[in-house]
């Protein structure tokens, strides 16, 4: 059964708060130059590659940071329905494999003006040697939902259900976030815009894929005291129990100009929810960090 933790239930409540709190009055260039970044719907094709700086999973980390070079291509219909894949290559891997990657289909789709949503499903690909946080997982079945309110500030929620590899239980995540665009038109040409998104969001579910890495992943071949053994069982009670699991401050920024979008996104996640305290990180022998920091830049060419 799922346990709400009063932290958890408290973070909405802030969450609503800085919503009720925050404004800001558009000017009209910024309306002119979000007039530029609005045209009509039609099929594209996008293909491109993402540098991410480090593995991260509802903020959890590995011992070692972890790059990830993703090429991917998508292809989306005018009136909503796409079809995406992604593969992964670790830079630093020794063996020069490709990591892992996904197949994915879904469907955008705006329900007024303002409101808009998304369904999708992806099945994931791991290599079976894969150290990757999540590599547990085997689909994903994603709705999200943002709510653009008098382009002020954007509240938004997404729900994920995470069908784990055979053995292990399944998980949930739950995100909410807040986010404010701010809109540069003209920037080098008539048709470019800069768009910049500062985003609060706080992750929250269980963490079975968590338990799964560091017993099949971290802790595989190694051998374990009697006094880890008790520490990873005492763990595995609350796997299931939906908790707080981060906060993320990020500040997406994306330059589009004619074919190309170029864009880059540092976050920092606070940590939460994950060992309970140090001490037992430190039993466990695995990193015990209250805070990371990563971020994603890419480049690509959408026709």
């Amino acid at each position: 059964m799922l346990k709400l933790s009063p932290k958890l239930l408290l973070t909405v409540l802030l969450l609503c708060s800085i919503y009720n709190a925050f404004g800001r009055t558009i000017t009209d260039s910024t309306k002119n130059a979000t007039a530029q970044a609005d045209t009509t719907k039609k099929s594209s094709f996008k293909i491109g590659a993402d540098y991410i700086s480090n593995n991260v999973f509802m903020g959890r980390t590995g011992p070692v940071t972890t790059p990830i070079i993703s090429p991917d291509a998508k292809y989306a219909f005018k009136f909503g329905l796409y079809v995406s894949g992604t593969l992964d290559y670790l830079p630093d891997n020794k063996t020069h494999k490709i990591d892992g990657g996904d197949i994915a289909a879904g469907y955008d789709f705006d329900i007024n003006d303002d409101f808009s949503g998304e369904v999708s499903y992806t099945k994931m690909f791991y290599n079976v040697n894969s150290t990757q946080i999540g590599s547990s997982v085997s689909s994903i079945f994603n709705a999200n939902f943002d709510y653009d309110i008098a382009d002020i500030i954007t509240p938004s929620i997404s729900l994920d259900y995470d069908i784990n590899k055979q053995g292990i239980d399944n998980d949930g995540f739950i995100n909410f976030g807040i986010s404010h665009d701010f809109i540069f038109g003209e920037i080098l040409g008539n048709k470019d815009f800069l768009l910049i998104s500062p985003t609060v969001a706080v992750n929250a579910g269980t963490q079975n894929f968590y338990d799964a890495y560091l017993t099949k992943k971290v802790f595989k071949s190694a051998k374990r005291t009697a006094t880890q053994n008790a520490l990873i069982t005492k763990f595995e009670q609350s796997v299931n129990e939906f908790n707080l699991l981060d906060y993320e401050f990020s500040i997406p920024v994306e330059y589009k100009a004619g074919p190309f979008i170029f864009q880059f996104t540092p976050t920092y996640a606070i940590v939460e929810n994950e060992f309970k305290s140090a001490a037992v990180a430190k039993a466990l022998g695995v990193a015990d960090k209250p805070a990371v920091f990563y971020f994603t830049t890419g480049i690509s060419l959408k026709f």
